[in-house]
């Protein structure tokens, strides 16, 4: 056991800190290569990019869980991972909503503007057409 492991909860096991770095490292891979593709703009990867590297913190020091849920009274360590994991999900969702609203606003400005384009088009394709 580590240094800050309780009774309530071993410690995890090397394998699976081995298991849990490598899936994060290979999420962390196909992040960078979404990028270099711009399939994935870096500012929506950076908080999984900061998500990846608080997870692989947590993996490498697992004594830090439970050495942070003492601290903010939290019995049980996990509990303390599922708290953090439930308010980092809501910032990624607030920020997505944002984002999403924006692009709404958008492409309804946009499309008004074709609409616009589109008449004056007709418009002028109607009074050339008259003139002939």
């Amino acid at each position: 056991m580590n240094e800050f492991a309780t009774e309530k909860g071993a410690a995890m096991s090397f394998k699976l800190q081995i298991i849990i770095a490598l899936i994060i490292l290979a999420g962390l891979i196909v992040l960078v290569n979404l990028i270099r593709k711009n399939k994935l703009e870096l500012k929506y990867a950076l908080s999984w990019i900061f998500l990846g590297a608080g997870i692989l913190i947590f993996d490498l020091f697992p004594g830090l869980t439970s050495f942070l849920a003492s601290l903010l009274g939290i019995e049980v360590p996990i509990n303390m991972l599922f708290f953090l994991g439930f308010c980092f999900s809501l910032l990624i969702i607030f920020s997505l909503t944002v984002a999403v609203s924006r692009l709404s606003r958008r492409v309804t400005k946009l499309t008004q503007e074709l609409a616009l384009l589109s008449k004056k088009l007709e418009d002028s394709q109607n009074t050339a057409n008259k003139t002939n």
